[in-house]
């Protein structure tokens, strides 16, 4: 077993301790990492092994710090995702480094972890791109469902800024999802009409 090996297994241990379920009774986490990484390969083929392992830690252990820790609003929004951030890439450097991971490579997950280098550091917007295009294809209804007392412009302006977010790789994917209807002219408002 590679020290990868060995990095991905301690990653899906902590994936399990997750109370939440996906709807195919798996840790939900466990499935969001599956998702992450898949993207990671679609976008990135010759993904290295450190860059597949930052995407199963996107969400490590996530739910030890619930939203509602945090103030409302969207400071306290904010301040609870940079928290996150923080304490997901020190986990994961953690974990990479008692695997055996080179501390270069545990360092670098933990850059792209963290989000540090958005748009300028490549492993770090593949990290990103995948996120979004996770939350299009898989969560984006039940987070409609969630806040069916948003008005459709603020739907528009949460999806306006998630496109911002993409590269130019992830957008083309993105467009190629097959959405539910209401969700697909979403993105079209979001995208200025360009689906």
């Amino acid at each position: 077993m590679t020290s990868y090996d060995r990095a991905r297994a301690l990653i899906d241990a902590a994936h399990a301790a997750d109370p939440a379920r996906a709807t195919d009774g798996r840790p939900a986490e466990l499935v969001y990492a599956e998702r992450m990484e898949a993207w990671v390969v679609r976008l990135v083929p010759d993904a290295p092994p450190a860059l597949r392992l930052a995407a199963r830690a996107q969400h490590l252990e996530r739910w030890l710090v619930p939203r509602a820790t945090f103030p409302e609003g969207k400071a306290g929004y904010l301040a609870w995702r940079r928290s996150l951030y923080t304490k997901q890439a020190e986990r994961a450097r953690a974990l990479l480094l008692e695997a055996g991971v080179p501390e270069a490579e545990a360092a670098e997950v933990a850059t792209w972890v963290s989000k540090t280098g958005l748009k300028i550091n490549a492993g770090t917007q593949a990290l990103e791109d995948a996120a979004c295009l996770v939350f299009l294809e898989n969560e984006i209804g039940a987070f409609a469902a969630q806040h069916a007392d948003y008005p459709r412009e603020k739907f528009v302006e949460i999806l306006r800024k998630t496109w911002k977010k993409m590269s130019p790789a992830a957008q083309q994917a993105a467009l190629g999802l097959a959405l539910p209807p209401a969700i697909a002219a979403l993105v079209r408002d979001a995208v200025g009409g360009g689906t």
